[in-house]
């Protein structure tokens, strides 16, 4: 393995721990109550019952998260300009701006602006305990910028730029400035199967599935929570 693949390895897992630390909002084991504590919060979530159907957490799990949560944002739902500023924290490093962007819009499914718990739950069941295609559907979700239903090379242009902006510092001196494009040519190489220009969602989890270092980075956070 490269060094600068072992280093953004390092720094990968250095994010998972400041993710564990947004989600529960603090590592001490102090004990939840019942309650949502509502009293000082704009937006009311669904019940934990609900939720606790609807996601594959537990009861309790959706307490440590919602504390976390109403932890950062008090309001009970998060903007864009907010999500940016605590996602900076997993990457100081580096300018993880863009990359936010793209990953607020994959939690915004309503599009209406802003994320409330519900929908980072939702966001979060899939990507900590959903199936390989769960995982794969919400990636691709991700990638693909416009939603029209396949990932085209300036989509992926975008986001690979994104990528290399927020690992900052943890890529010198190896990264070069082309680095992003010829990381999108290796990746349309691989999965653009019949060749058409772009990778439709088919071709897209068929070829994750074949790829072993993309099988073990999905399982980067299966022990976040």
């Amino acid at each position: 393995m490269s060094q600068c693949r072992k280093r953004c390895r390092r720094q990968l897992t250095k994010a998972a721990r400041y993710f564990y630390r947004f989600l529960t909002g603090t590592l001490t084991q102090d004990s939840i109550e019942d309650d949502f504590e509502l009293s000082t919060v704009c937006h009311r979530p669904e019940s934990m019952d609900k939720l606790e159907e609807l996601t594959k957490f537990t009861k309790k799990e959706l307490q440590v998260l919602y504390r976390g949560f109403k932890n950062e944002c008090p309001s009970g739902v998060v903007n864009e300009d907010n999500f940016k500023t605590i996602y900076s924290q997993f990457f100081p490093q580096g300018d993880s701006s863009m990359y936010a962007h793209f990953l607020f819009e994959a939690f915004d499914t309503n599009k209406n602006g802003s994320v409330s718990f519900e929908d980072f739950v939702f966001g979060l069941s899939i990507i900590l305990r959903g199936t390989i295609n769960d995982r794969l559907n919400w990636a691709f979700n991700l990638y693909d910028l416009n939603k029209d239903g396949c990932i085209t090379k300036e989509e992926m242009l975008d986001i690979m730029k994104s990528i290399y902006d927020m690992m900052g510092k943890c890529t010198y001196p190896t990264m070069q400035e082309d680095a992003p494009l010829e990381h999108v040519e290796s990746f349309f190489q691989k999965m653009d199967q019949n060749k058409d220009g772009v990778v439709t969602i088919e071709e897209f989890i068929e070829s994750c599935k074949k790829d072993e270092n993309i099988m073990q980075s999905m399982q980067l956070f299966d022990n976040v929570i």
